[in-house]
């Protein structure tokens, strides 16, 4: 057996003479151990966190989304069409036409709307049903929509209100001087007849048309539209369907998956999550100070027994060895138990009674999620930073140290 290592061991399991250094030793591998636990435990409820937030920025989101690469639409011809089913992996597809809209219904106004004009595609491309809040979803060439709660909320309207007159507004484009509103914008009369609940920003921004009303009211031709929205089958390999896309569509449009469609919020969370990360790391940089203490204290403690190894021939490089391998496995013994109990709490929040759950509201348990990335993550935090407290400890010890007692 390696004999520094089987020294360090034996110092571990060993109690000192002096019961003060047996309790910094305790301390020590107590700070360890809450330090690797609530560093775990505050990774998966960030990434809980950071789920339960996406889930509902990214689900109307499709798989892909192919958005014009200049300026607000573009023209999709029939042998393009009939390339992309040809496409495979692609389960469906939706024309999507988007424009900012003016809503006005009675003697109320909305100026910062968008109208989504899509097909009868977009059912399949994304889970409308799970949006709705009330009424249903809209029939196809027709003058129905769907609003967000925000809008119907701000126009003071319902599902199939036939005493609110509601019109959409889209500026005409065109020079020259405006001399009338019937000249200036291009408008439709519409239906509501649903109301649907994302997020505060979706709530408060879109309505749900029928593709062919917002081209009514953009005066686009039944070809022209701004987006097309893909599912992909499941399993599928996105970047070679993304390739094989922009093969039949060429550079008029820009591929996005649901990351660069939400970019600015994932660049966010990650920031946050690297933040917390860092902030907790220099918790455990605190508590490994104990580490560093614990083992110069075991090295005063133990200079007799270290001067009669020095005397039979142990060399200095090997005494250092013994404490720098007892400070390591006192901080991986220790990262190991506190990821079990971590990995226990999370378990809890995840399958446990209620009772034992945090909750962010009175029915909504904090979201948490088991990753195994975090695991790895937690048990080399703790275990490169208590070697290199026991390096910085070890490095103590001086032949002078070990020779004049």
């Amino acid at each position: 057996m390696n004999f520094p290592l089987y020294i360090a061991k034996r110092y571990l399991r060993a109690k000192s003479s002096n019961n003060a250094i047996n309790i910094i030793t305790i301390i020590a591998l107590v700070g360890v151990i809450l330090g690797a636990a609530s560093l775990f435990v505050v990774l998966s409820g960030f990434a809980g966190l950071k789920d339960f937030t996406l889930q509902f920025s990214t689900i109307i989101d499709p798989d892909l989304k192919a958005e014009t690469a200049k300026g607000k639409s573009f023209f999709l011809s029939e042998e393009e069409t009939r390339q992309l089913d040809l496409i495979e992996d692609v389960t469906v597809y939706s024309k999507v036409l988007e424009e900012r809209v003016f809503i006005m219904s009675d003697d109320k106004s909305y100026p910062s709307a968008y109208i989504k004009g899509v097909d009868n595609n977009f059912k399949k491309v994304n889970t409308v049903d799970s949006i709705l809040d009330q009424g249903s979803w809209f029939q196809d060439k027709t003058n129905q929509i769907v609003v967000g709660s925000g809008i119907s909320f701000n126009l003071s309207f319902g599902v199939l209100d036939y005493n609110k007159a509601i019109s959409i507004y889209v500026p005409k484009p065109g020079k020259g001087q405006i001399t009338s509103a019937e000249k200036a914008f291009n408008t439709v009369n519409a239906v509501n007849v649903g109301v649907f609940s994302i997020n505060e920003k979706l709530n408060d921004t879109y309505v749900f048309s029928p593709l062919s009303l917002a081209q009514r009211l953009l005066n686009y031709k039944p070809n022209q539209i701004s987006a097309i929205e893909f599912k992909l089958r499941s399993g599928a390999d996105q970047e070679l369907v993304r390739a094989r896309i922009k093969q039949v569509l060429g550079n008029k449009v820009v591929l996005k998956n649901r990351v660069q469609l939400n970019d600015a919020l994932y660049k966010m969370l990650n920031t946050e999550n690297l933040a917390v990360y860092l902030i907790f790391t220099l918790v455990l940089i605190i508590a490994l100070f104990n580490i560093i203490g614990s083992i110069i204290m075991m090295i005063l403690d133990k200079r007799k027994s270290l001067n009669t190894l020095f005397n039979i021939g142990v060399n200095v490089n090997d005494i250092r060895k013994i404490f720098f391998l007892q400070g390591s496995l006192m901080s991986i013994i220790g990262g190991l138990f506190g990821i079990v109990i971590g990995l226990t709490l999370t378990l809890n929040q995840l399958y446990g009674p209620l009772a034992l759950k945090v909750f962010i509201t009175p029915t909504l348990p904090y979201p948490v999620r088991i990753k195994i990335i975090n695991v790895f993550i937690v048990f080399f935090t703790i275990a490169i930073l208590g070697i290199l407290a026991s390096k910085i400890a070890s490095s103590r010890i001086t032949k002078s140290l070990v020779q004049n007692y």
